[in-house]
C-alpha cells in the first residue's frame, strides 16, 4: 500500500457495526493495489483522498474555532444561545460549526420505537445511547449477540431507560434479515425510526452467506432488504423516518451493473467500499421518491470521520509510516464515536426535519451529493437489480405469511 493509500485508509474511518471473519472459498484479498481491469472504479477511489483532505482541513479549522470559543464561560454561553426556539424544544444556532458538535435539537422521543443496526459499538452504540436518553424504545440490532447484550445493558444502566433491547440481525444473511423482520413485525405495533448504520469497510474479498460481495451485501443489500420488509409498518406508524448512514466515500463510487459483486473484475477493496456507500445514497433517493405521498421520510448522511472499529481492515495501525507520520495529523480532525453519532440523532429527532426527505447531509448540513448519486435512472436500476438479488417479492410474501 502506498503512502497516499494509507492516508485514504486513515481518513476513511466512519463507523458502524463490526463484520468480518467470513473468508469465502478461494477468497482473494484485493489489498489496495489498483488493477488495470478495475477501470474507472479503482481510479475513482483514488480521488477520495483529495476530498477527504479538503473536508479534514475544514473540520480542523472548525475545531480550532470551537476551542477558541470555549476559552471563556461567556463565549460558551454565547455559542449555546439559540437563534430561535419553538415550543417543542427545537433549537437552531447559526454559530454551529460545520464539523458539528452536540445535536442542535433537544426533542424527546418518548413512546417512539427506534431500530439501530450495528449498535453494539462505535457510532451505532452512541446513537442508541443518545436516543435512549431521549426516552425512546431502542432495538439494538447486531450480529454478535454477546457484544450486543453487553452494550444494551450498558445503555440501560447509563440512561435508566429499561426499554433498550438487543436483537440478533446478521446483514450478511438474507435468512437472518427475514427472521429479524418477522420478529419485529410480530412484536412491535409501530416503528418510528429506522437507522441503517451497520457497515463493513475495506475487508478482504469475502462473500456473504448468499454469495454477495461482503461490502455491497452488508452495506447496501442487507439494509435494502431490511428496510423494505419493515416499510409497511413504518408507513402505518405515521411520521416515521429512515436514515441511511453513508460516507463521503460515495463521491468516488461507481455502480458497475455488469459486475456488482466483483465476480469478473480484479477485486479492489477501496472501490468496493465506495460503490457500497454510493449505493446507500442512491437507495435513499429512490426510496424517498417511492415514499412521496406517505408520511415516511428517507435521508442519507456522512457522519464525519470517526475513531471507531470500522477501519480495522485498512492496515494503518500496522504501518510504521502511517503510525508515525499520518496518525498525528489525522488525530486533529478525527471525531469520537459520540461526536459522530450526533448527526444521525439529529435526523432522527429534529422536528424541523419532519418533512425533509431524499436529502444528503454532511454532518448537520444538507448538501448536494455527488453527481452520480443524483442520477434517477441509476437509482431506479439499482433498486430493480437489488430486488432481484435478494428476491424481494418472495421475502415480502414470506414475512406477511
Amino acid at each position: 500500500m502506498s503512502h497516499g493509500e494509507e492516508a485514504v485508509a486513515a481518513a476513511s474511518k466512519a463507523e458502524a457495526g463490526p463484520y468480518g471473519g467470513r473468508p469465502s472459498v478461494g477468497a482473494e484479498d484485493g489489498g489496495g493495489t489498483q488493477h488495470p481491469g478495475a477501470g474507472r472504479r479503482g481510479a475513482a477511489a483514488c480521488t477520495y483522498m483529495t476530498a477527504v483532505c479538503v473536508h479534514a482541513r475544514r473540520d480542523a479549522a472548525a475545531q480550532q474555532y470551537r476551542r477558541s470559543v470555549e476559552a471563556s464561560a461567556g463565549e460558551r454561553a454565547l455559542l449555546r444561545r439559540p437563534d430561535s426556539a419553538n415550543d417543542n424544544g427545537i433549537t437552531r444556532s447559526s454559530s454551529r460549526p460545520p464539523c458539528g458538535g452536540p445535536c442542535p435539537s433537544n426533542a424527546k422521543i418518548r413512546g417512539k420505537t427506534v431500530i439501530v443496526t450495528g449498535a453494539n459499538t462505535g457510532i451505532g452504540k452512541e446513537t442508541a445511547l443518545e436516543l435512549a436518553k431521549r426516552g425512546g424504545k431502542i432495538i439494538m440490532a447486531c450480529r454478535d449477540m454477546g457484544k450486543c447484550e453487553n452494550a444494551a445493558r450498558e445503555v440501560r444502566g447509563t440512561t435508566l431507560n429499561h426499554n433498550v433491547f438487543a436483537k440478533h440481525l446478521d446483514l450478511a444473511s438474507v435468512k437472518s434479515i427475514k427472521e429479524f423482520a418477522k420478529s419485529v413485525l410480530k412484536e412491535e405495533q409501530h416503528i418510528d425510526v429506522l437507522i441503517n448504520n451497520a457497515a463493513v469497510m475495506r475487508c478482504p474479498h469475502w462473500k456473504t452467506e448468499d454469495g454477495f460481495e461482503m461490502q455491497f451485501g452488508v452495506n447496501h443489500l442487507g439494509h435494502f432488504l431490511l428496510t423494505n420488509l419493515l416499510l409497511d409498518r413504518l408507513k402505518e406508524s405515521g411520521q416515521s423516518r429512515i436514515i441511511n448512514v453513508s460516507s463521503l466515500a460515495h463521491i468516488a463510487g461507481d455502480i458497475d451493473f455488469a459486475d456488482l459483486n466483483w465476480e469478473k473484475t480484479k477485486y479492489d477493496t477501496k472501490a468496493a467500499y465506495c460503490q457500497s456507500k454510493l449505493a446507500n445514497v442512491l437507495f435513499t433517493n429512490e426510496l424517498a421518491r417511492r415514499l412521496k405521498g406517505t408520511r415516511v421520510t428517507a435521508n442519507s448522511l456522512h457522519p464525519g470521520v470517526a475513531d471507531t472499529e470500522l477501519g480495522r481492515h485498512t492496515g494503518m495501525h500496522k504501518s510504521t509510516f502511517s503510525s508515525a507520520t499520518l496518525a498525528p495529523i489525522f488525530w486533529t480532525v478525527i471525531k469520537s464515536a459520540r461526536q459522530a453519532a450526533q448527526p444521525g440523532v439529529y435526523l432522527a429527532v429534529a422536528e424541523d426535519l419532519q418533512e425533509t426527505s431524499g436529502k444528503y447531509f454532511h454532518v448537520f448540513r444538507e448538501k448536494e451529493a455527488a453527481k452520480q448519486a443524483l442520477d434517477e435512472e441509476t437509482a431506479r436500476k439499482l433498486w430493480e437489480e437489488s430486488a432481484k438479488l435478494v428476491h424481494l417479492d418472495e421475502a415480502l410474501q414470506e414475512c406477511k405469511a
